[in-house]
């Protein structure tokens, strides 16, 4: 699934999915999905970061933005296909531990539609 995947790098599919997708705000980190539709039906999933300077130094950025990458590497079957994800770090992910950011980006994207493996079935059969 990895070769289906596409890094975002446009400002404008940046402003497209927060400004359309389903926003989920979590204590370290904002998620924003914005599944495929008729008007935007690419052909792979797009996942973008968004880590800001409030966050910290260069090297705290980078090193928060390897962990995301890596969670949402693992979490791409959760995202319907042809979904265009940004996952914005809030100034507390730099300090949060990789299993509580994995938690969160795991409960965003069941909030957002996107569902979380056994969890997110479980509930959806509970109803």
């Amino acid at each position: 699934m990895l070769e289906a995947v596409h890094r975002m790098r446009s400002s404008e599919d940046f402003r497209a999915t927060v400004r359309g997708g389903v926003k989920v705000a979590q204590p370290t980190l904002v998620t924003h999905v914005l599944p495929p539709s008729a008007d935007h039906a690419p052909a792979s999933t797009s996942v973008g970061f968004v880590v800001s300077k409030a966050v910290g130094s260069a090297v705290d950025r980078n090193r928060v933005k390897r962990r995301l990458r890596h969670l949402m590497r693992d979490r791409l079957d959760r995202v319907p296909a042809g979904s265009r994800v940004v996952v914005r770090a809030l100034p507390s992910a730099a300090a949060a531990a990789s299993s509580t950011l994995g938690e969160q980006l795991d409960s965003a994207l069941w909030k957002a539609g996107g569902g979380a493996g056994p969890r997110a079935a479980d509930v959806r059969g509970a109803r």
